[in-house]
């Protein structure tokens, strides 16, 4: 498995530029945290109040009573109580979720999630994100099979089970070996359609289980083939759509890839990027600004495509008036696009050269 930790770099006229990453993604991709469906309607406030009072006194009866009665040998509206209240019961007590995990409730979940009832399998994949946010039940939940479930809840649950599904996918792919384990298990392209199809929260899911999950090549190499860029350039086209930042720092993720370059010029990305460099906020600018510096370190054909696109007006802009990270990057992306056409690619080094 080969994972792409490392920052690219890139060498111009003599000047090395070794942060081309964007590393600064933590006020852009938050965690997923506990699910955030709502109560279910089968719980009434005086039975959830009964239930976190007995919980708070006997948790460990109720958890054995309840993770008993996920059993099949159970009715459906049994199964569908007890997946609730185990959801109530892990979603902001991180030492119940242990408590639960411990008292084997994993396995019978992950089979709910299979479930043809598209409730029960709802409560299924909710309850395992849940238990999924304590890092001890990681591993347990991985190895117990949850994957290619989760994959499925991601292709046919209700909208709910698909978002919870993208978060819970986010979480195990916290541990490094199941990014292509999921990878693997068709998750990418049913993400890439989240990304595209989805509600506000799906495509905030959707992008920060992509960025975790293509720090793996393959993976990059997944989401590219499978038409990821559309959604991104649409979504960076939209400072509407409050997804500018984490489409920028995924496509940007993408970059060390070859396929992604043609994907994004496909798509109509460069005149969306030189927008971003004219109009959108400083951290905006720099991001797009070091997408298209990978974009056109190697190709004379996209240098002149960005450079009639008017780029380099609001480049030199930048230049002036950016941070010193993006001063650097707007003066690099300025003098590979003065250079004379006719110049090949003699005077760049692209980081694999490195």
């Amino acid at each position: 498995m080969e994972m792409e930790n490392h920052r690219p770099s890139f060498t111009y006229m003599g000047r090395k530029f070794s942060d081309l990453s964007l590393n600064d993604d933590s006020s852009a991709f938050s965690d997923c945290n506990s699910d955030r469906s709502g109560e279910f309607p089968t719980a009434s406030s005086e039975s959830r109040r009964l239930l976190l009072s007995c919980a708070s006194e006997n948790s460990e009866d109720l958890i054995n009573h309840l993770v008993a009665h996920l059993d099949s040998s159970y009715s459906i509206d049994e199964q569908k109580q007890a997946a609730m209240e185990i959801r109530l019961l892990s979603k902001n007590k991180p030492e119940n979720r242990i408590k639960i995990a411990k008292a084997g409730a994993i396995k019978p979940l992950i089979s709910l999630i299979s479930s043809s009832d598209l409730q029960l399998q709802e409560y299924g994949v909710t309850a395992i994100l849940n238990l999924s946010l304590c890092d001890e039940n990681k591993e347990l939940i991985a190895s117990s099979g949850a994957i290619r479930p989760l994959v499925r809840a991601l292709k046919m649950g209700t909208p709910t089970a698909k978002e919870n599904a993208a978060c819970a996918l986010l979480r195990l792919s916290q541990i490094e070996e199941n990014k292509v384990a999921i990878g693997r298990s068709g998750a990418i392209p049913l993400l890439v359609n989240l990304l595209e199809t989805g509600g506000f929260r799906a495509k905030k899911d959707a992008s920060t289980a992509l960025y975790s999950l293509c720090s793996a090549k393959e993976n990059k190499i997944r989401a590219v083939q499978s038409g990821i860029m559309k959604p991104l350039v649409e979504l960076m086209a939209d400072f509407g759509s409050n997804m500018v930042d984490k489409s920028a720092f995924v496509m940007s993720l993408l970059m060390s890839v070859p396929e992604s370059k043609p994907a994004i010029v496909e798509e109509g990305g460069v005149p969306v990027l030189v927008e971003i460099v004219e109009v959108g906020t400083q951290r905006q600018k720099e991001m797009a600004v070091s997408i298209l510096l990978q974009l056109c370190e190697e190709s004379v054909v996209y240098r002149t495509m960005v450079a009639r696109e008017g780029a380099i007006p609001p480049l030199v802009a930048l230049s002036q008036a950016g941070t010193s990270r993006a001063k650097q990057k707007a003066e690099a992306l300025i003098e590979l696009l003065r250079q004379p056409r006719s110049i090949s690619n003699g005077g760049a080094r692209s980081s694999s050269q490195l």
